[in-house]
């Protein structure tokens, strides 16, 4: 058998906790009004109320030690067959009905002394037919009260496991960012040695291993703000800029006060890669990248613009699906923000390729 952990323990401890704080309150609140409800139909058949009560209050107090009881046996078959809740409930309530007959009959004793005692057994029929009545509602109020708490043990376990489900999601979406981001730039150092520039390679390992070494110590989960995921952007341009230098130029456009903005770390990354690749690398021409953020009412709208070559023309509609970083981004920022965030991408014009982010703003 596995060994419980400490927080399967704990919650364990605070779910037992709150069964007995709810029982006890609910086992009280319930014969304080049977005490309250039956002292007005004695009164209304003649019995005075006042003169009642302390015999009435006796009986309460021991109704409520019984009830325990009866709530102590069903908690233990909790997870039984309906069926046995049915016969356990009902044989513990018989035998709480037969225990408090008993004791409302000792209490008779107790007040009428000296006087003569005289057995109804009428009347102690109906008060072991009422107890039994009683002590059974009782038992189909807890049983109740045990669903409910079942019922919310159950939402809460599957809420966690929902929580702990998207993580292992983001975790793997984030963590496929750097296999796909090595991938390219060392495909870009394998063509900076081709053409001979070995310093320049040099150069780009260096700024690789120092580029990886930040972004390996950066939290899946956690979001950044969006002035330091730009820096790591242009910590990246910087290792393309080694082959692409003459060709490359990078503009940022970003709305005052949203550099405080909270992002998915590196959640820029594969679109960045994407505009050097099919931008830069496909084109002879010096191609403009674009970055820029704006709000959009309560939305954070983040693009990545870059020039493309004349091949993309017949182009008009690509799918942000059909690439690994666009994918990726689609799937993190739904995977994040259900229902809210999204991923465009798509020609805005003939020569221009433009993928937006859309997320809630959120501000450090």
């Amino acid at each position: 058998m596995k060994p419980k952990d400490a927080t399967e323990s704990l919650d364990e401890d605070a779910y037992f906790a709150g069964v007995r704080r709810a029982t006890l309150w609910l086992v009280f609140l319930y014969w304080f009004v049977e005490f309250v409800v039956s002292s007005i139909m004695w009164g209304i058949l003649g019995t005075d109320p006042i003169m009642s009560a302390p015999g009435k209050l006796l009986l309460m107090s021991s109704s409520i030690v019984l009830s325990c009881g009866i709530s102590a046996a069903l908690f233990r078959v909790r997870h039984w067959h309906i069926a046995a809740k049915i016969i356990v409930g009902f044989s513990t309530a018989l035998l709480a009905a037969a225990a408090n007959a008993a004791i409302d009959f000792l209490i008779y004793l107790y007040f009428v002394r000296p006087d003569p005692i005289t057995v109804d057994w009428t009347n102690v029929g109906y008060t072991l037919i009422y107890g039994m009545a009683a002590f059974l509602g009782w038992s189909f109020f807890f049983v109740a009260l045990i669903y409910s708490f079942e019922l919310r043990e159950r939402e809460r376990r599957l809420a966690i496991s929902r929580e702990e489900a998207l993580s292992a999601q983001m975790r793997a979406l984030r963590y496929q960012v750097n296999p796909h981001f090595l991938f390219n730039t060392l495909n870009s150092i394998a063509g900076l040695i081709e053409e001979g520039s070995s310093v320049a390679a040099g150069r780009m390992v260096m700024s690789l291993s120092n580029f990886l070494r930040t972004t390996l110590e950066l939290d899946p989960l956690q979001d950044v703000r969006l002035a330091d995921e730009l820096a790591l952007q242009v910590g990246y341009l910087r290792i393309e800029g080694e082959r692409y230098s003459d060709r490359m130029t990078l503009r940022i456009e970003i709305a005052n006060g949203l550099e405080e903005a909270l992002v998915p770390s590196l959640i820029l990354q594969p679109l960045i890669e994407n505009a050097v690749k099919h931008g830069v690398g496909r084109s002879p021409h010096k191609v403009e990248i674009v970055i820029s953020a704006s709000k959009i009412g309560h939305a954070l709208e983040i693009s990545v613009e870059n020039d493309t070559a004349a091949e993309t023309e017949g182009s008009r509609h690509p799918s942000p699906g059909t690439g690994v970083g666009l994918r990726n981004v689609a799937d993190r920022v739904a995977a994040r923000f259900p229902g809210v965030g999204a991923l465009v991408a798509g020609l805005v014009s003939p020569y221009r390729f433009r993928a937006a982010i859309t997320m809630p703003l959120r501000l450090a």
